[in-house]
């Protein structure tokens, strides 16, 4: 539920990560800027500001989203997942730990896009093929690592997801 405060910012209720939040958002600020800047949860990060990129991506509400594209306040009564909400108490995701295991980061500003894209991907295809990976990752932008370590990390966490399942 989004309702406008007398001080021009309007109040969100919403769900980050399964856990229920309410904020108070400008109508013309993103949710990437929610996210970071009001929210504490700066694992999304701003690479281009256009949509790009994918440096920003969540999942909201079930779809791959980038998070600069969205406005804050669009956050309302739905469920986001961020880059913070992908490993659990027990420990990493296996695509967290299929990106440290085959060194498919190196600067870490790309990571956490790729990972929440990723963990969409296998959620809708839990056996994708090379190509459906990288057709998919087309939307992340990666200026270090290159793409092989990225792709493999990602079949091998899914292999991995598959056997554990």
């Amino acid at each position: 539920m989004a309702t406008e405060i007398l001080s021009g910012k309007v109040h969100v209720q919403t769900t980050i990560n399964g856990e229920s939040v309410d904020f108070l958002a400008e109508p013309r600020e993103s949710l990437l800027e929610v996210l970071r800047d009001h929210l504490g949860l700066t694992g999304a990060k701003e690479g281009c500001n256009n949509g790009n990129c994918g440096a920003c991506n969540v999942i909201m509400d079930g779809r791959l989203v980038n998070a600069c594209c969205v406005l804050g306040v669009e956050a309302a009564d739905s469920t986001i997942e961020t880059i913070e909400g992908v490993a659990s108490p027990e420990g990493l995701h296996p695509l967290q730990q299929s990106f440290l295991e085959n060194a498919a980061l190196q600067c870490g500003v790309c990571t956490p896009g790729f990972i929440v894209s990723a963990k969409a991907l296998l959620e809708t295809n839990p056996n994708p093929s090379e190509y459906e990976v990288r057709w998919w990752l087309a939307g992340n932008l990666c200026r270090c690592t290159g793409y092989d370590k990225i792709v493999k990390a990602v079949l091998q966490a899914a292999e991995e997801m598959r056997t554990e399942g």
